[in-house]
């Protein structure tokens, strides 16, 4: 199994935006080349609106079906993340996945899928931002992660959309890699510092801070520096007080160290559901050759998605 050692590059782009047309990781050595990919290409949606699933929804599964050009293979949807189990459900309903594509397949972490522009659409045209007109709110659980086999939620990069909200309609399924212990410890440190980086740019986003917003705002207009650092500071010093680091549970360890998967982006993207059956089919989709941009040179199409239970 296909282990990556130097990680020091694999956490630049764990602030994705579109799985289609922006990137994951970055592209360093040969060992890494089939892994990491340029900040062109990252997971997400370009275009969705910052709303909520509409109702109403129909049947709430617990096994899907996907019935693709490659074979057959069976997901299990999470209870625990019910928004996502709600809205691929209404997606379901109304055939929406029928006939698109995987439309982006890197070897040894993804294959995604979802853009309804994906249907029937022509080589060589670039895919990857279309969706159904909504987001939905993060689903985050730690029990919930990214192993081999992990069906999850693409979104906006973290710049765009604070909330770290999901895509309406695209998903990925992790292929991964192995990883060893010396690995995910790295990759603790670089989880919990991006994590803390980014606390500044998701308090200025929560609706509940507007006061001290619109504070910085005019601090910031009168040129009062110093009052202006001195909220910065207060604000900073209580998001980490209150901060607790993110580490890997002995799960998570065992399975990252076996089974692989792509545990850099946990705590990053929604997590909703798992491969219980076929992850051959899943494996042989993500070995697919491809052209620029990731898109698969013969189309990998979904035929169908169905609910089973």
């Amino acid at each position: 199994m296909l282990q990556v050692r130097n990680l020091n590059i694999i956490f630049i782009s764990i602030l994705l935006t579109s799985f289609s047309s922006c990137g994951l990781l970055k592209k360093s050595n040969k060992s890494e080349s089939n892994v990491e990919k340029t900040e062109d290409t990252r997971i997400v949606l370009e275009e969705e609106e910052d709303i909520d699933i509409p109702e109403p929804v129909l049947r709430i599964p617990n096994l899907v079906e996907f019935k693709t050009s490659a074979g057959t293979f069976t997901v299990k949807l999470y209870s625990e993340t019910p928004l996502h189990q709600k809205n691929f459900a209404k997606l379901i309903d109304e055939n929406y996945y029928d006939g698109l594509l995987f439309h982006r397949v890197i070897k040894n972490f993804m294959i995604q899928g979802g853009d309804p522009n994906s249907k029937d659409a022509a080589k060589n045209v670039p895919l990857g931002n279309g969706g159904p007109g909504y987001t939905i709110p993060a689903e985050f659980n730690q029990k919930l992660y990214h192993k081999k086999g992990a069906l999850c939620a693409a979104r906006q990069g973290d710049a765009q959309n604070p909330e770290q909200r999901s895509s309406g309609s695209q998903f990925y399924i992790v292929t991964g890699a192995v990883y060893s212990l010396s690995d995910l410890g790295q990759m603790e440190v670089r989880i919990n510092q991006q994590a803390k980086a980014g606390m500044m740019t998701k308090y200025w986003a929560n609706p509940k801070n507007k006061v001290d917003a619109a504070l910085y705002a005019r601090y910031k207009k009168e040129l009062k520096r110093d009052s202006l650092n001195a909220l910065v500071a207060k604000i900073k010093q209580k998001q980490l007080n209150d901060y607790v680091p993110y580490k890997f549970t002995e799960q998570q360890i065992k399975d990252y160290t076996t089974i692989g998967g792509t545990p850099f982006l946990d705590n990053n993207y929604t997590v909703y559901g798992e491969v219980v059956d076929g992850i051959e089919v899943v494996e042989q989709i993500g070995m697919t050759k491809t052209a620029p941009g990731d898109r698969p040179i013969e189309d990998v199409k979904i035929i169908s998605i169905k609910i089973l239970d």
